[in-house]
C-alpha cells in the first residue's frame, strides 16, 4: 500500500507557550537564522532521500507542523517548494501563527501550491491569552485569518476551552468573533495540564488554573451547537467544517492509512509492505518480525536515532477501530467485517453491545430506506447488516471511554 500522507515537523518557536509540551526550542533572534538554516538543510536532504526512494510519489496530502512553521519564513516557502517536487498533494497544510504570518508569505506559500493554513488562535481574549503565554493577541489572531483568505488559501483556526480565566461569556465572544471571521475550518481542544509545563507547575501552586471538566463540556456543547447553526459541520471529535473543507489529512491519521514523518519528534505509521521497502531509511531499527504495523518517532535532528513500535495484526485491527470513534460517523460496517478476520467475533460483539449499553454509540443503518428491524453487533460484524457504530452525545464528551473498549481488543 503506498503512502499517501507526509508530516513535516519545524520544532521552532518564538516563544513556547505555558501550557505546551510538544517538542519545539526557542532562540535568541540573533542565533534563530542559523539554527534554521541548519535544521532545514538537513529536512531537504531527509526529504529527497525518500524522493529518491519513491516513497513520496503517491502522497495526496502533506502537512507541515511545529511548532511554528511560519517563524521560519521564506525557508517554509522553499520546503513547500521542493516537497511539491516530489508529489502533487491535493491538500497541503502549514501551521502558522498570527505574530508571524506576514500577507508576503501567505502569498508565497499560495503561489508553491500550500492549499490551507491552520492558524493557532486559541481565544480572542487578550487576558486569555496572556496567562497561556500566546505573544499574539485578538487583533492579530482576526487580521491573520484575513491575511490567509486574502491569499486564497483555506484557512483553519485552533480554539481551546478550559483556560484560566476563561468564562462562559469570554467563550462565546471567542466563538462569535471567530464566525464573524468566517474560516473554512475550527478545531476546537480543551485545555490539558501536561506535566512539566510551566501551566502545570503554576496550577500545582493554583488550583484555580487547573481545568474544570464540566466548564469544558458546557464549552464544547456550545462550540458545537453555534459552529453547527453557522454551517459548520462537525466530522471529527475536534473538528468542524463547511462543506468541502474537512482536512483531508487528519482523516488519514484516524482511517488508518499510512504516513510518514519527517524532522524531529516527527511520527510515521507503515504497514509491513512499506517498511519493508523503506527501512534502509531507517538506521538501526530492528527488522519487524511477523508485525503488521510499524510505528516510528524520529529522535534527532539528523534522523540517526528513531523510536519503534510494532503492532500485530490484531493490535493494528482494534487501533483502526479506536481512531474510527473518533470520527462523526464512527465505525464503519466494513471495517467491523475486516477486525473479524483477526479478532473472535465473540469479542469484537460484546464491545459493540458494552458501548451501547454505556449509552457512548448507536447503530445507525447505512440506508435507513432499506432497513427492516432491529440492527444488532452480531449481523453487523457477520456482514448481515450494514450499519456505523456512531458515537452518540456522550461518547462524544466522553471519548475516552470509547477509545478503551475497542483498543482493549488488541
Amino acid at each position: 500500500m503506498a503512502v499517501t500522507a507526509l508530516y513535516v515537523h519545524v520544532p521552532f518557536c518564538a516563544q513556547k507557550c505555558r501550557y505546551c509540551d510538544f517538542d519545539s526550542r526557542s532562540f535568541a533572534p540573533c542565533d534563530l537564522g542559523a539554527a534554521l538554516d541548519a535544521y532545514f538543510e538537513q529536512l531537504h536532504a531527509r526529504l529527497d532521500a525518500f524522493g529518491d526512494a519513491g516513497a513520496l510519489a503517491q502522497v495526496r496530502t502533506v502537512y507541515v507542523g511545529g511548532g511554528t512553521p511560519s517563524l521560519a519564513g521564506e525557508r517554509l516557502v522553499e520546503l513547500a517548494r521542493r516537497i511539491r517536487a516530489w508529489c502533487a498533494p491535493v491538500e497541503f497544510t502549514c501551521e502558522a501563527n498570527p505574530e508571524s504570518l506576514t500577507s508576503e508569505l501567505a502569498t508565497a506559500l499560495a503561489e508553491v501550491g500550500v492549499t490551507r493554513v491552520s492558524l493557532g488562535v486559541q481565544t480572542l481574549d487578550n487576558t486569555e491569552l496572556a496567562a497561556i503565554g500566546r505573544i499574539h493577541d485578538a487583533d492579530r489572531a482576526l487580521a491573520a485569518i484575513a491575511t490567509v483568505k486574502n491569499a486564497g488559501l483555506d484557512v483553519s483556526c485552533d480554539l481551546m476551552c478550559g483556560l484560566p480565566g476563561q468564562t462562559a461569556a469570554s467563550w462565546k465572544s471567542t466563538l462569535d468573533g471567530v464566525l464573524t471571521a468566517a474560516p473554512h475550518h475550527v478545531s476546537v481542544y480543551p485545555l490539558t495540564l501536561e506535566e512539566g509545563t510551566p501551566l502545570y507547575r503554576m496550577a500545582c501552586r493554583d488550583e484555580s488554573l487547573e481545568p474544570d471538566e464540566d466548564f469544558q463540556a458546557a464549552c464544547m456543547d456550545v462550540a458545537r451547537e453555534r459552529l453547527s447553526s453557522a454551517g459548520y459541520h462537525p466530522y471529527e471529535v475536534a473538528s468542524y467544517a463547511l462543506d468541502g473543507h474537512e482536512c483531508a489529512h487528519n482523516i488519514a491519521y484516524w482511517t488508518g492509512r499510512g504516513y510518514l514523518g519527517l524532522g524531529r519528534s516527527a511520527a510515521g505509521m507503515l504497514d509491513a509492505e512499506d517498511f519493508d521497502r523503506l527501512a534502509g531509511l531507517f538506521p538501526d531499527v530492528p527488522a519487524r518480525g511477523d508485525a503488521h504495523r510499524v510505528r516510528l518517532v524520529q529522535r534527532d535532528d539528523g534522523a540517526t536515532a528513531f523510536e519503534a513500535e510494532y503492532l500485530t495484526q490484531r493490535e493494528a485491527a482494534a487501533e483502526d477501530l479506536m481512531l474510527a470513534c473518533r470520527m462523526t460517523r464512527g465505525v464503519a460496517s466494513d471495517l467491523l467485517v475486516r477486525a473479524a478476520r483477526v479478532i473472535p467475533t465473540g469479542e469484537l460483539a460484546v464491545a459493540c453491545d458494552r458501548a451501547l449499553e454505556l449509552g457512548l454509540a448507536a447503530w445507525v443503518p447505512d440506508h435507513v430506506e432499506g432497513h427492516a428491524g432491529r440492527v444488532t453487533s452480531k449481523d453487523v460484524i457477520a456482514g448481515r447488516a450494514r450499519a456505523h457504530l456512531a458515537p452518540t452525545h456522550l461518547g462524544w464528551l466522553d471519548g475516552n471511554m470509547l477509545f478503551e473498549l475497542f483498543w482493549g481488543l488488541a
